[in-house]
């Protein structure tokens, strides 16, 4: 039961939970988001018609092959996946790229083994090879 109790409690479990919660929220806001205003706003470029394909279907054997739906699954799936891409990804990325661009360089690559070595390192732990600290290079 201890142990039950310790993986309960433990930080990764209650973020991932945290994570889910705030999943499901953010899912709803995209959701109405493309419902209240991307939809219609195809609407009135279209003429007033919003894509429905529901109705588009076609029988072999006696089984129906309803594929409007899955067309107005696919299309509802790349109107939220652009409207997550323009609206959050680019600007997140174009943000996380500011904070990064201050950040100092601490490690280097040795010209031998190609391995990720500090910046001030004076031999490569991995060929041993010896390489001149970017204090002393001249400038």
């Amino acid at each position: 039961m201890g142990g039950f109790k310790k993986f309960l409690l433990r930080g990764n479990i209650v973020e991932l939970a945290v994570a889910v919660i705030i999943g499901a929220t953010f899912s709803g806001l995209v959701q109405a988001l493309v419902t209240d205003l991307i939809t219609p706003l195809i609407g009135a470029i279209t003429g007033g018609r919003q894509p429905n394909f529901a109705e588009y279907s076609f029988t072999i054997n006696g089984s129906q092959f309803k594929y409007g739906d899955f067309l107005n699954h696919l299309l509802t799936f790349l109107v939220v996946s652009a409207v997550v891409y323009w609206l959050i990804v680019a600007p997140m990325t174009r943000l996380i790229s500011l904070f990064d661009h201050d950040k100092k360089v601490t490690t280097k690559q040795c010209p031998e083994c190609l391995t990720d070595i500090p910046t001030e390192a004076r031999r490569c732990a991995a060929c041993t090879v010896e390489l001149v600290p970017d204090s002393e290079k001249p400038r």
